[in-house]
């Protein structure tokens, strides 16, 4: 048996791709499911004045646990895992892996550890007889040593890069502001995970403001614009879900990406020099997907009625009319047709 069917056999393709796209995609699952949601979980408890004190404390204390390094790492190993399709010894034991990985190099270095662990282990996997001590011995070790050696410093770098977009983004407000709502809403839209993007670089502050303008511009731009193809159902499952389910469509009629991210040009600047809203890393890349991106904003700006107008206006009000608009516009040159934007949940 040559080298590429041993790998074949085993779900091993070495794909740039699968590492990149699919990887990223579970990992943000993986963070969802941990972190992010431990967060809006804690908030509840926090802010929920309307709740008994009881209870308060219980969901505080649950999203606190849920929010601990070691689960949000155990969580991004298991989804990796399983977006890799990894045997079951193999997806058990990465769970330790990606917790390994993010207690020594945050989430870059859960996802790291969690990739290599997860495509050794299956190398190893039902190839001796004592596979069920062979399997999770080599998968931990491994996940462990990458997490080591190679996961701090990437680790280092996207904390070294995230701090200096948002460096740049506070000196020059106006054009990071486009630069980074741009670039942020076109990966949300793209079939790659904005959010572990912002998570891995620490994205925060001002910078974390535009990037949650300009993917909540994608979302809502996109649910507007393309309302007359897709009706109601469309627009939730773009405005809340997400508005990569408009990436096919993109690659046959790229114009179509130019309402929603005009509006998040327009619209990241009067954010961060006029009402300078900031966010956290978890929303930065969210939009407006379950409403995340606009928990996160009140999180980091406080709960207050000038925030809920802001968010109202740079978030959903705005980035709707300047899409629609725009694609109306599109429609009478004959640029954008009926039916370019139609979308399908398969």
């Amino acid at each position: 048996m040559s080298v590429k069917e041993f790998l074949h056999e085993k779900g091993v393709t070495l794909s740039v791709r699968e590492y990149v796209l699919t990887a990223l995609s579970y990992m943000a699952l993986g963070l969802f499911s941990s972190l992010i949601i431990g967060l809006i979980i804690q908030t509840i408890g926090e802010q929920g004045t309307f709740l008994p004190i009881s209870i308060q404390d219980a969901f505080v204390e649950m999203g606190t646990f849920a929010m601990e390094t070691k689960i949000m790492g155990g969580a991004i190993g298991v989804a990796i895992a399983y977006g890799l399709k990894a045997p079951p010894l193999v997806l058990f034991s990465v769970l330790f892996a990606g917790a390994y990985g993010a207690e020594l190099g945050g989430p870059a270095g859960s996802y790291v550890a969690a990739l290599f662990a997860t495509e050794l282990g299956k190398l190893v996997y039902k190839v001796t007889r004592i596979d069920i001590i062979v399997t999770p011995f080599v998968t931990i070790v491994v996940g462990f040593m990458v997490g080591s050696l190679i996961g701090q410093p990437i680790n280092t770098f996207m904390i070294w890069f995230g701090e200096l977009i948002n460096w740049s983004t506070a000196q020059q407000p106006f054009l990071m502001g486009m630069i980074v709502a741009v670039l942020m809403g076109w990966a949300l839209t793209a079939p790659i995970s904005s959010l572990a993007i912002a998570i891995m670089l620490g994205i925060d502050g001002l910078a974390a403001g535009a990037a949650t303008i300009g993917c909540s511009a994608q979302m809502v731009g996109f649910a507007t614009a393309s309302y007359r193809d897709n009706g109601f159902g469309g627009f939730l499952a773009l405005g809340i879900g997400t508005s990569m389910l408009q990436i096919a469509n993109v690659i046959k009629k790229p114009i179509i990406i130019l309402p929603p991210t005009i509006a998040g040009m327009v619209l990241a600047p009067l954010g961060t020099v006029w009402l300078e809203m900031t966010n956290n890393a978890l929303g930065a890349g969210m939009g407006t997907s379950g409403l995340v991106g606009q928990i996160m904003t009140f999180e980091a700006m406080g709960f207050s009625r000038s925030v809920l107008w802001a968010i109202l206006s740079l978030h959903i009000v705005g980035p709707a009319l300047i899409s629609y608009f725009l694609a109306t516009w599109f429609r009478k040159m004959n640029w954008i047709k009926l039916g370019d934007m139609k979308i399908t949940y398969e």
